[in-house]
């Protein structure tokens, strides 16, 4: 019998988890856990709105006060998860609580990667979390530093962006030929790069980072070949990896992420997972098995592993998620939205605008399929094309439908 829910990770997927369990009708106890001290709060914001000091803390909750109070949660907030036993459906605490469950949402998201030694150094930063986000802030918040980035993903070039309107001078180092590949492919990737260009930021690719030292006055980034770049702040922005470490001693499949059934569930009854942390078969792109690390993402699957704890409750058909990924950002004041999914060897075509004008939207293609849609200051046609992904045209379709958006 369902009474107990616990949800492990108290950011955007675990918390929508909670409120689609009460949503359900659910009235038994839900737990959260969360390894950070604060109330669940929204994470785009942190690289720019609240980074530029234009926002504080409290603008950013992801459920009021007054709503969190009537989800009648049981917070067990800082304190991160150590274990799992599937046997005794029961976690374990960093402090050595233990706490059982009926069914288990999994939603503990992503951490940053980081150099070797990077702690080390006071004025090196990374952006993760609500303190990292307020660190940084207080640093560059006067202007005038030298601030260097490493790595030049969105979270990157986001607080290039943020730390350029602040009056910083900004250098972005990428080891990659483009920025952006993983996420749009090497070609727009460096269209996206001219809008750095244009306020005056340098973003390099190619260039490998051999280490950062401290000569007592300012700290020093080695790139191979010799070359070394004088910094005031360093923010490193590399990537993530999803939090599973202490899963390791579960039975659940771990595969840069936990490896769940198209409906979600981890591999055993009543678990699943949810957010950065879920591998998962996507019906919308037959079967293609994705991990997405984008906050629509981690909203709706919130939602539907809720619904489908419910369902299997009541020995009803659990939900498969199908999905169109979406994310966006935002820098210089400029949107930027992607649907689907790109792949390194897609065929890119820009249908609306260009380049030159930093507004466009292009199609990717491959193997004659429509396989996403980029708008750089182009708003709602980028959203149009999402009809065109879920009644999964062909490239040519889609290329010839685009020219009536």
């Amino acid at each position: 019998m369902l009474k107990h829910v616990v949800v492990v990770g108290s950011s955007l997927a675990g918390v929508r988890a909670c409120g689609g369990l009460r949503a359900q009708g659910f009235d038994g106890a839900i737990t959260l856990i969360g390894a950070e001290p604060h109330t669940p709060y929204d994470r785009p914001p942190l690289s720019k709105k609240v980074l530029s000091g234009e926002w504080e803390p409290d603008r950013i909750a992801l459920v009021r006060p007054e709503e969190l109070e009537k989800l009648h949660l049981q917070l067990r907030l800082g304190v991160a998860a150590a274990a799992l036993s599937l046997a005794d459906k029961a976690v374990t605490l960093r402090d050595d609580s233990v706490v059982s469950y009926d069914a288990l949402v999994l939603a503990t998201g992503a951490a940053t990667r980081r150099l070797p030694n990077q702690l080390e150094h006071e004025s090196i930063f990374e952006l993760r979390t609500l303190d990292d986000s307020l660190a940084l802030r207080a640093r560059i918040a006067a202007g005038n530093l030298r601030v260097t980035i490493i790595g030049a993903g969105f979270i990157g070039l986001e607080v290039a962006a943020t730390a350029r309107m602040l009056g910083n001078e900004v250098v972005v180092l990428e080891g990659a030929p483009a920025p952006l590949m993983r996420g749009l492919g090497a070609e727009m990737g460096l269209a996206v790069t001219q809008l750095h260009t244009d306020n005056g930021v340098p973003v390099r690719c190619g260039v490998q980072v051999q280490g950062i030292e401290h000569n007592g006055t300012e700290l020093v980034v080695r790139l191979s070949g010799g070359e070394s770049v004088a910094s005031d702040v360093i923010v490193v922005g590399i990537g993530v990896t999803p939090v599973t470490d202490w899963l390791s001693g579960s039975s659940l499949v771990l595969r840069d992420g936990i490896v769940c059934d198209a409906t979600l569930n981890a591999g055993a009854p009543g678990v699943y997972a949810a957010g950065d942390i879920a591998r998962w078969p996507n019906p919308q792109f037959d079967g293609e098995e994705m991990r997405v690390e984008h906050w629509t993402n981690a909203s709706e699957q919130g939602l539907i592993v809720a619904k489908n704890i419910i369902a299997t409750s009541r020995g009803e058909q659990p939900d498969e998620y199908s999905a169109v990924p979406f994310f966006w950002s935002e820098q210089y004041g400029t949107r930027l939205q992607f649907l689907g999914r790109a792949a390194g060897d897609d065929d890119v075509r820009i249908v609306k605008g260009s380049v030159a004008d930093r507004s466009f939207l292009a199609l990717y293609g491959s193997h004659g399929k429509l396989r996403g849609a980029l708008g750089v200051a182009m708003p709602k046609p980028v959203m149009q094309c999402r009809r065109f992904l879920l009644d999964k045209l062909s490239f040519a379709d889609a290329i010839e439908a685009s020219a009536a958006l």
